[in-house]
């Protein structure tokens, strides 16, 4: 399936649930459910049942669940509407005293009721609120119950045989009224909670933020549910719309992992644009920054072997090199391969012994950079390596020169310098839409032309 198009606004990413993934989510359920289930409240039990010779009064009390089990839960997909939640053949025990009269004859005990072939029918309506988060509710419940027994200890047998199967009738229609109620409680107590809580932006640092939220309601097909998410890196104080939008994704076909996450390029490249927006893509590189072991050192002596008249008219002196991005980087992905091409602007200046600067060079660079991506728990980490660096000469306060050996040292410089500072940023990586207390397991990532696809199964708790 293709997620957008000339005339659609595409997602910046797109989290697709499949039927392994909903049957995972329907034994987390079922366990949820089991124990929401055992909390149904029985009221004491007081009738009369009338006979030919008197009545028989009766009373149940202290009536408590001792026992559940939901062995055949599935949850499907319904077409353009939702999911589907059904338990088939499921079983439960009460345990509870009893109290018995007749005429002049009275009996007391204990009694087990087992109930058995219970069947239940949910449907889960799908959809999203103003502020983009998912939404479930129920649509329909149903319950059947289709056989019940029960066991009275310490009985007169006569005795009970006269309401046995009115209290087991009056118990299977108070059951059955109340399980459709329990679920409904445990949909909006565990699964619509969880959904109101879930954050839709998240603060990656105090200059930027991502958007998660979703820009249409989940759309259902026979075989999985698709979210499109708006998949953008935004400025905290900076705000600005990019001036480019996500391409269109489409996903795999297979249902080998319990979700797929596609991820555009347009997120990464609107993380480039709110930096620069924020002015943050300026590095400043001085001689305590190059490692201690590199040929090329930051200061007059060093550059100018290159520039013969740097040195003579700053003799030895410290330098500084202030790194601007004229423009914002963008992001390249495409299969097998995942790439950069920055310009970048360096001005160069000489540290004057009363630590003023004086301006000397402004170059041009344009970079060629690798980047590799992996997944990190979470989170979508990145690490970048640079292949080369074009260098052109925008400007000199000490003459023109030639920048043919300059290129080797810039290439140090940034190697050894900038690479290190951004890679220790991508490293926190971007955080995937997951939910809390669940974690990511089996990942694969896939390159496609312009997004990523992550394939990933779950573990909740």
């Amino acid at each position: 399936m293709v997620f957008g198009g000339a005339d659609a606004v595409n997602p910046g990413a797109v989290v697709r649930i499949t039927q392994k993934g909903l049957d995972y989510a329907s034994k987390i359920g079922t366990e949820a459910l089991e124990q929401e289930l055992m909390s149904i409240n029985f009221p004491e039990y007081s009738g009369s049942y009338d006979l030919f010779l008197g009545s028989v009064d009766y009373d149940f009390s202290g009536m408590e669940i001792t026992g559940i089990d939901l062995n055949s839960s599935q949850i499907s997909f319904v077409p353009n509407a939702g999911l589907k939640f059904s338990i088939d053949q499921a079983s439960i025990t009460v345990q509870g005293n009893w109290e018995a009269e007749y005429l002049f004859i009275s009996d007391s005990g204990d009694f087990v009721l087992t109930v058995s072939g219970i069947s239940i029918s949910v449907g889960l309506s799908l959809g999203s609120d103003e502020d983009g988060r998912p939404t479930v509710f129920p649509s329909d419940c149903s319950a059947y119950i289709e056989n019940m027994d029960v066991y009275f200890s310490d009985t007169i047998d006569w005795l009970i045989n006269l309401f046995d199967d009115e209290i087991s009738e009056s118990l299977r229609e108070t059951m059955e009224s109340q399980i459709c109620p329990q679920i409904c409680n445990a949909v909006e107590n565990q699964v619509e909670s969880a959904l109101q809580n879930l954050a839709v932006t998240a603060k990656l640092n105090d200059v930027v933020a991502i958007d998660f939220s979703l820009i249409a309601p989940p759309a259902v097909s026979p075989d999985s549910v698709d979210m499109d998410m708006k998949g953008e890196i935004f400025g905290i104080h900076h705000n600005s719309t990019p001036p480019f939008s996500p391409q269109p994704m489409s996903l795999p076909d297979d249902q080998n992992w319990m979700i797929y996450i596609a991820v555009s390029e347009f997120l990464f490249n609107s993380a480039g644009f709110a930096y620069q927006s924020s002015g943050m893509l300026v590095f400043n590189v001085t001689d305590d920054m190059i490692p201690k072991g590199s040929p090329v050192r930051l200061n007059t002596s060093s550059f100018g072997i290159m520039i013969p008249q740097l040195n003579k008219m700053y003799p030895n002196m410290l330098m500084k090199l202030m790194l601007t991005s004229p423009s914002a980087p963008s992001l390249n992905i495409a299969p097998g391969n995942v790439s950069l091409a920055p310009v970048l602007e360096v001005q160069a200046y000489a540290i004057l012994p009363n630590s003023s600067l004086a301006p000397l060079f402004l170059l041009k660079l344009t970079t060629d950079i690798f980047a590799e991506v992996y997944v990190n728990s979470s989170q979508i980490v990145g690490n970048l390596k640079l292949d080369r660096v074009q260098i052109e000469l925008e400007h000199s306060d000490i003459g023109s020169f030639s920048v043919t050996m300059m290129e080797s040292a810039m290439n140090v410089f940034i190697s050894s310098s900038v690479l290190p500072k951004v890679n220790e940023f991508l490293r926190k990586g971007y955080p995937l839409p997951t939910l809390h207390n669940v974690t990511l397991e089996n990942v694969v990532l896939k390159l496609y032309q312009h997004y990523l696809v992550l394939g990933v199964d779950v573990h909740y708790g």
